[in-house]
């Protein structure tokens, strides 16, 4: 493998800022040259359906850049895409027509918004991925619509919450029975659903859309069954697909994601890494191939993927997470560590109050929690599951406690 003297970072935002800011802290002392799509600097995105959608943070505040950074010495090429990898030349082709040769490279792309097929072009018509997006909606917002939400995932159910907060009118539509349902099953879902619901959102599960109706501006949403609903401002909230349509004809593996192995290296490329939503990687912990699409994990994987880049090509350590997520919803904060499982025991509190401790059982190990409003324990846990913990060892460790 080449000597490093120039790392071309691909992906502007949490994932690409923390690579830059990891290869620093590993001692790089060489070039580095970060593109990335959007003209903002990089800025935090959790805060989109929440504190921006919500008034009460202006967009300044979401800025990811600190003064420590200044010494970073990273050439920052902002507004610019990539649109394609040549990797024998070691180079980065902008759309531009520009070349940026490099000796390592991180791809840290991360994913967009997916669209309903078919979607017109109808003003009040609105995806969440990037900041201008949620400063659109809330525009929008202003008028004091009636919202429709498609999609009961992280992002629709934190857009209605906020909405709600802002004393607006809010339908959400969900194609699967109850919201969340991959993520944490049927009976979380249920349990998220009945918090909705007490908050005044008309929530409709098993529903889809067929069509938007409007002259110039969205006027109402057809569904599955024929009926009109009336709406103002649809936010469509119907998950993300990994932005690697750039490497299309870059020879990398691509599989949902760019296909890495243990250390984050891309697939028969070890001057490649990759980390944050675009990556795909084999969790050795769960023995489960994952691509993950969570702040915590941005933060993690590209400290890891910076650390094998610089370790060569048969250096760096095996990447093995406890995945961790977390969601705002009215005054509930729920916080997942690990992976969903059958196999559940309550072992704090109570689901009626909405503030408890369940645990994920698998194979004998707990394998995840999922926490409302008990943050500590949700920690505790898991430490645990990264530990490699047995799951009636912990239950019974928790009945103990008391």
């Amino acid at each position: 493998m080449a000597k490093l003297e120039t790392v071309v970072v691909v992906g502007a935002s949490l994932a690409g800022l923390r690579a830059v800011q990891a290869l620093r802290r590993g001692g790089y002392e060489g070039r580095v040259i970060a593109i990335g799509e959007e003209k903002r600097p990089p800025y935090d995105r959790p805060p989109l359906s929440k504190e921006i959608l919500s008034g009460k943070w202006e967009p300044e505040r979401t800025r990811l850049l600190r003064p420590e950074d200044a010494d970073l010495e990273v050439t920052w090429r902002l507004g610019e895409r990539a649109a394609g990898l040549e990797l024998r030349a070691h180079c980065v082709r902008l759309e531009s027509g520009d070349r940026v040769p490099f000796d390592g490279l991180v791809i840290a792309t991360g994913s967009s918004a997916r669209r309903i097929p078919g979607t017109p072009k109808l003003p009040g018509i609105h995806l969440l991925r990037s900041l201008d997006d949620a400063l659109a909606i809330r525009a929008g917002l202003e008028n004091s619509p009636r919202v429709t939400v498609i999609g009961a995932g992280f992002i629709g159910a934190e857009v209605a919450a906020t909405c709600r907060g802002r004393g607006l009118e809010v339908t959400v539509l969900e194609a699967l029975p109850v919201p969340l349902e991959r993520a944490l099953g049927v009976e979380m879902g249920n349990l998220v659903a009945g918090l909705h619901r007490d908050h005044g959102v008309d929530l409709r599960c098993g529903v889809g859309v067929k069509a938007f109706h409007g002259k110039d501006r969205v006027e109402a949403l057809e569904l599955q069954d024929g009926s009109l609903l009336p709406t103002d401002l649809v936010v469509v909230g119907i998950g993300c697909a990994p932005n690697t349509a750039w490497l299309a004809d870059s020879g990398l593996a691509l599989e949902d994601g760019v296909v890495c192995d243990a250390s984050c290296r891309a697939k028969g490329a070890p001057f490649v890494v990759a980390a944050g939503d675009v990556a795909r990687w084999p969790n050795r912990l769960f023995a489960e191939t994952m691509r993950i699409e969570h702040w915590t994990n941005a933060t993690e994987q590209a400290d890891a993927a910076s650390a094998a880049l610089l370790a060569g090509e048969s250096g760096g350590k095996a990447y093995a997470p406890v995945p961790f997520f977390w969601s705002e919803q009215y005054d509930r904060k729920l916080q997942f560590g690990g992976r969903r499982a059958e196999q559940t025991a309550l072992v704090d509190g109570s689901l009626e109050e909405r503030r408890f401790v369940l645990l994920y059982g698998q194979g004998g190990r707990l394998r995840g929690v999922l926490g409302m409003n008990r943050p500590r324990l949700v920690m505790h846990y898991r430490k645990l599951i990264r530990e490699g913990a047995g799951f009636e060892a912990s239950v019974e460790a928790a009945v103990r406690a008391g």
